[in-house]
């Protein structure tokens, strides 16, 4: 007998279905987990569609433009500087034997614990007209007043650019120091043999992909910066939400110049994904791998060790010093008087924060990777993507989510449920750092063995035995790793603490904000030490994992 035609095409229809339910199966707890985290970046849309009277068009005539250009003019300096110093720091060190070299390695990593508006605190008093430099030029040379004598203005787009840069280096000189210690030693030889320069015919043209991939995080910091504008009053895009926010009371139009934010981070996330979709040129070759490293005379290893300095001391230590010569100089150690709560504040916030975020995390990687197919795999991808986004956009979302659930709650339970409370601190946090977390966790689930959960349901274990007996364990580290990189950024996070906190709710760094913006830095520089020492963990964790 012969099927008939309706026959197969029933069959068909039927293995097409079973292949799309497999394709597009996606667990239901991921699917509103996923949801749950989009959410903040869905009602941004949402807002921008409200009424803003008409507020919109005289931002359009009047300011809009200069926001965009601003933030493109800085954005092209930090880029420029990060790449000067963090390349030639990367190849210097990778390349040349001179005094201090394995220091060097290590202190060029510093300055990415230091937050940039910390620095441009720190700078402003210390450089100004009031302060000791140009105290001590006017005393050293007889000036009388500012007429007599010229002197570069740290308030401006070169001192933002020059300060943000030197914080901001290390995200491209830890990839491109990378880049280098993976590419085949051979190709170096040949080149050599050949005559050819070793940075510019084969080191930098094969670490091209980690240095933009490096570059497109700098530029995302720099659209997300908040306290060095606003504190060196550069009108950018950021800058320009929370103005329009806070100060016309106008979150529609907020929103909307936020989505002129969403354009330049969509195409900084493509260059990301363009330098990641370009890895194969970071050819290891086989054999050994980096650059061979040469001797230097006397006077090259001294060029070296300034090269390498430079950013290292602009960057971190000369603003140590400054805050410590500015809790000195208050006569000790100035601790505030209410420290506790200070400290209450900060180490809760960060350590509820950090909790939530891995048991998130946690849920999302394992239910994506174990039981989800790869849309479910890419849903859960999607949804750490709100580290992408500045604090004042991702802000502006996490309030009408709160106003929606808090509708809802009034309906249900006759009381909101997160309206002005530690909550929406909490939630906006939860979106901001959910990729940390989620990161840390999904690179320690592809280091292990491909066919571990199979291995064990062979054995007769179901999901959650599997999971609680030999995943996690393996995931320690990285749940470890993780926490820890959540608890600092929470620690150092300044804009959505600022707009989401509760009433008379500070932390660490909005009360060094507060008395910065105050002038009133000498009892600002104990909090921004201790925001200075809690960055050091993340800044050692990921140079240990590079170094191994």
């Amino acid at each position: 007998m012969t099927a008939q035609p309706g026959h197969k095409t029933g069959l068909a229809k039927q293995k097409i279905l079973r292949y799309l339910r497999q394709a597009l199966a996606i667990h239901p707890l991921l699917f509103i987990l996923s949801l749950f985290l989009l959410a903040p970046v869905i009602a941004i849309a949402v807002v921008a569609t409200g009424p803003s009277d008409d507020l919109m068009p005289h931002l359009l005539q009047t300011v809009l433009g200069r926001y965009i250009q601003n933030t493109l003019l800085l954005m092209g300096g930090v880029g420029s500087l990060a790449v000067i110093f963090g390349v030639s720091t990367a190849w210097l060190v990778s390349r040349y034997h001179f005094a201090g070299r394995s220091w060097f390695e290590w202190l060029l990593v510093l300055p990415a614990a230091m937050p940039a508006y910390i620095i441009a605190y720190s700078y402003t008093d210390f450089f100004e007209y009031a302060g000791p430099v140009q105290g001590y030029l006017r005393a050293l040379f007889g000036w009388q007043t500012a007429r007599d004598y010229w002197f570069p203005e740290i308030r401006s787009f070169g001192g933002a650019m020059l300060i943000m840069a030197s914080v901001l280096y290390p995200y491209i000189y830890l990839l491109a120091r990378t880049a280098f210690r993976q590419t085949s030693t051979n190709l170096f030889e040949i080149a050599r043999i050949s005559g050819q320069n070793l940075f510019w015919q084969v080191g930098l043209p094969l670490a091209r992909p980690a240095i933009i991939a490096g570059l497109s995080l700098v530029l995302m910091e720099v659209v997300s910066d908040f306290g060095t504008v606003e504190y060196f009053a550069l009108e950018t895009l950021t800058l320009g939400i929370f103005n329009v926010w806070i100060g016309m009371n106008s979150k529609p139009a907020a929103a909307q110049i936020a989505l002129c934010a969403f354009i330049l981070i969509g195409l900084l996330l493509m260059m990301e994904l363009f330098a990641r979709s370009r890895r194969s040129f970071q050819n290891s070759g086989v054999g050994r791998t980096g650059v061979p490293r040469i001797d230097l005379p006397a006077s090259y290893q001294f060029l070296c060790v300034m090269i390498c300095a430079f950013p290292v001391f602009i960057g971190f230590i000369l603003p140590v010093v400054i805050l410590l010569e500015f809790v000195v100089s208050s006569g000790g150690v100035h601790v505030p008087s209410d420290i506790w709560p200070l400290l209450q504040h900060s180490f809760g916030l960060a350590l509820s924060a950090a909790f939530l975020v891995i048991i998130i995390a946690l849920a999302a990687a394992l239910l994506g990777h174990y039981r989800s197919s790869r849309a479910g795999q890419l849903l859960a991808g999607a949804a750490a993507a709100g580290y992408a986004f500045p604090g004042t956009i991702l802000a502006i979302g996490v309030l009408a989510i709160a106003g929606y659930i808090d509708r809802a709650a009034l309906h249900l339970f006759s009381a909101p449920v997160m309206a002005g409370g530690f909550a929406v601190l909490l939630f906006g946090l939860l979106v901001r750092f959910h990729a940390v977390g989620y990161g840390s966790i999904i690179s320690g689930i592809r280091r292990m063995p491909p066919h571990m959960m199979e291995s064990g349901r062979i054995m007769g274990y179901r999901f959650g035995a599997i999971i609680r007996t030999v995943i996690l364990p393996l995931l320690r580290n990285s749940i470890i790793a993780g926490s820890l990189l959540v608890f600092v950024d929470v620690m150092k996070e300044l804009p959505m603490t600022l707009l989401l906190r509760p009433f008379s709710f500070e932390t660490f760094a909005t009360y060094t904000y507060q008395f910065a913006k105050d002038e009133m830095l000498e009892a600002a520089a104990l909090p921004a030490l201790l925001i200075v020492c809690a960055g050091l963990i993340p800044v050692y964790l990921a140079n240990r994992a590079l170094e191994k």
